[in-house]
């Protein structure tokens, strides 16, 4: 029976204040190790290189493809 009790009471959200809430993201805020400068600005770069050669490869792909469909296509038999 005491199992039981301390099961419903664990079920049960604790409510706590949104004061609380908030002081506990500010203090998980204050651990956050954020990057210098050049760190970011070395990751941004990687960023965006990555994506622009990903944007070309898949315009080059979408274009033999879409030249492949137009061939099979226009087949004449």
């Amino acid at each position: 029976m005491v199992k039981a009790e301390k099961a419903a009471k664990a079920e049960k959200p604790q409510k706590g204040s949104k004061k609380s809430w908030f002081e506990g993201l500010k203090s998980e805020f204050k651990k956050i190790i954020w990057p210098d400068r050049k760190s970011l600005a070395k990751q941004t770069g990687a960023v965006v290189a990555v994506s622009i050669v990903l944007g070309v490869m898949i315009a080059v792909l979408d274009f033999i493809f879409q030249y492949g469909v137009d061939i099979l296509v226009n087949i004449r038999f």
